[in-house]
């Protein structure tokens, strides 16, 4: 494959979209799962059930980022974990074990530059609880390295990712000050969420929010023309009006994507992923605890599905639509090359699947 189509199909990975897996093999699923005993494992499933591996790991983890040359992919701890897990894709064995410094940990969530040379990860300093960070570790000789750290100009750091040229982060700083070892809420009368770009260097270029002050951005999808989606998590009263996803489109402001009432209702305040179909202009959000899965059009706002799914969890794209793994139930495929989106459900282990997965 050349550099030029390798670096194109990392891009398309990074915003959200997919990479066409060689040969006829089915593209590889990656998440994190439990078993009903509460093990915690880092998987790798085609889309056909087959098992490429299941390793155990330590502590839960959350999503997963894959590296643009090697056949590696980073399992990040979830808040507040402390260890994040470097995983072979060719047989599940574990690589490296990252652990972040006594007074840090982690968000979630991180991002391999295209380079392939440094991994960020978004951080906690425990010293001065919910104080943002993105770690930088650099890869030299199959290994990461922790060697500095960047603010992430807020509070609470949860997903990273990139805008399209691929030099500038985008940041959902949830706004949330969590001590260490804790996922106790310490300010929700004085959150601070914002939408945060900035350079590779660290420099602020625009930080924003939305209208609300309790409303939590979490999960980001970019799209190729720079389209960023970010789906929250209200932590007010029930009876707000509160937006549950929000979009900043090129050249303007961030603000509410138009939801209609009797969806934003269903979400119950709460949203697990958010997937960017650039292609087919289609945005895909699973709302778990109000057990419902949606997809609008980016441009024109039109629902185009709103879907009972039990404790829907991660939504990724594939070629023709969306993949969507559930807590609870069966995993899904959704098919949007059409009018009508159809769905059929997948061969794949039922229940206990985390928030996120990434399509490989």
């Amino acid at each position: 494959m050349s550099t030029v189509l390798s670096s194109l199909l990392h891009t398309l990975q990074r915003l959200g979209s997919w990479t066409f897996a060689s040969g006829d093999q089915e593209p590889l699923l990656l998440s994190a799962r439990d078993d009903v005993d509460g093990h915690h494992y880092a998987v790798g499933y085609r889309l056909n059930g087959k098992s490429v591996f299941v390793t155990q790991v330590a502590q839960r983890c959350h999503a997963i980022v894959t590296h643009p040359e090697e056949p590696f992919a980073v399992f990040v701890a979830r808040r507040p974990g402390t260890q994040s897990y470097v995983i072979d894709l060719r047989d599940g064995k574990l690589v490296q074990t990252l652990d972040s410094p006594s007074d840090r940990h982690f968000y979630g969530h991180g991002v391999f530059h295209a380079s392939g040379e440094w991994f960020y990860a978004t951080e906690n300093d425990t010293t001065d609880p919910g104080r943002g960070l993105l770690s930088a570790y650099r890869f030299n000789e199959g290994r990461l390295t922790r060697t500095h750290e960047l603010s992430t100009h807020g509070l609470g750091p949860h997903e990273v990712a990139w805008m399209p040229d691929g030099e500038t982060f985008v940041v959902a700083n949830g706004g949330i000050r969590t001590e260490a070892e804790s996922r106790v809420e310490m300010n929700l009368h004085a959150m601070e969420p914002s939408l945060v770009l900035m350079s590779r260097s660290g420099e602020l270029l625009s930080k924003e929010t939305l209208d609300l002050q309790m409303n939590s951005i979490r999960h980001l999808a970019i799209a190729t023309d720079g389209t960023i989606l970010a789906c929250q998590q209200y932590m007010g009263a029930a009876t707000d009006a509160a937006a549950m996803l929000g979009i900043k489109r090129p050249g303007k402001t961030f603000e509410a994507f138009p939801v209609a009432e009797p969806q934003r209702q269903a979400m119950a305040h709460y949203t697990a992923s958010v997937a960017v179909h650039s292609e087919l202009r289609l945005v895909a959000l699973t709302a778990p605890r109000g057990n419902r899965f949606f997809i609008w059009d980016v441009d024109s706002g039109e629902l185009r599905l709103d879907a009972p799914l039990p404790d829907c969890a991660g939504v990724g794209a594939v070629e023709d639509g969306f993949i969507v793994t559930s807590g609870q139930g069966r995993c899904r495929h959704y098919d949007c090359s059409n009018v009508n989106i159809t769905m059929k459900p997948l061969e794949l282990p039922s229940g206990l699947w985390d928030n996120h997965l990434l399509l490989h």
